[in-house]
């Protein structure tokens, strides 16, 4: 009897060791005021518009049972040299309708770095057909940054995982 409850005893310390404690209000993987700026972007910079497909949920058997996935929007700075603007990313659902704004003032990136936006597993607001709109600036002379959707998901010893690429619009 003594062996029994040890047992369930150390059971039950992994169980509860094994619990994550998460903050579902947290839509922000990074500080985004630490690359906030209080000013705005000069006019003479170049303004553009990037799409980019994000899939919180894929479709799984059959269009009645759906996939939850975590979502990662990557912004890279493409430059080795110059520093780029990022004056806004957007969330939308597959309707089309906006789910949340993720900073208010624009944000830098330096020379060849890279921030992200994370949508978790758990975030299923944006449904199979959710995306991204971002708004910049750079140089007239500075590479585009570089939008990329890396989506993934794992379970037991099960893994899917795929990417979308941005899309200028602007």
């Amino acid at each position: 009897m003594r062996f029994i409850v040890s047992c369930l005893f150390v059971c039950f310390f992994c169980l509860l060791s094994c619990n994550e404690i998460r903050d579902t209000d947290e839509y922000h993987a990074e500080n985004w005021n630490k690359r906030r700026l209080d000013f705005n972007p000069t006019d003479s910079l170049e303004y553009g518009k990037t799409y980019l497909s994000i899939y919180s949920q894929i479709y799984s058997m059959s269009q009645h049972k759906t996939h939850n996935l975590t979502a990662m929007a990557s912004m890279r700075n493409t430059s080795d040299t110059d520093t780029i603007f990022i004056l806004s990313a957007k969330y939308y659902d597959a309707h089309g309708k906006l789910i949340r704004t993720y900073f208010d003032k624009p944000i830098y990136l330096a020379p060849m770095e890279t921030t992200e936006a994370i949508i978790e597993e758990i975030d299923v607001a944006g449904g199979t057909g959710s995306n991204f709109i971002f708004e910049w600036k750079k140089d007239k002379n500075t590479p585009e940054p570089l939008f990329e959707g890396i989506m993934n998901s794992t379970l037991g010893q099960q893994g899917l995982s795929f990417t979308t690429i941005g899309k200028r619009i602007k």
